[in-house]
């Protein structure tokens, strides 16, 4: 937890809230929360989707550090980062 204010990077935290502050991004977590990993064409057949959304989405995330990726062969597998999983934790705690 943090001790003091400067401690605190409201930079970081405000891109990951930028990045989770839409609903379909909140739908992708969820599903990976509950799935702990999946490629792009899993998770946009379940949350109803296009390849190409579901795809832009993840890379927000991504780029926000939300969620890690791990190329193994052709396909792409995404889940949750446990840093940014840290960070969202920790900064409800001091809001």
């Amino acid at each position: 937890m943090y001790k003091n204010m400067e401690e605190v990077d409201f930079k970081e935290i405000e891109k990951v809230f930028k990045s989770v502050a839409n609903k379909r991004r909140l739908k992708i977590l969820s599903f990976l929360k509950k799935e702990k990993e999946a490629t792009v064409g899993d998770i946009s057949e379940s949350i109803k989707l296009s390849f190409k959304s579901t795809s832009r989405h993840l890379s927000v995330l991504f780029t926000a550090g939300v969620v890690d990726k791990d190329q193994r062969g052709l396909e792409v597998y995404y889940s949750l980062s446990p840093v940014q999983s840290s960070i969202i934790k920790h900064t409800l705690t001091i809001l």
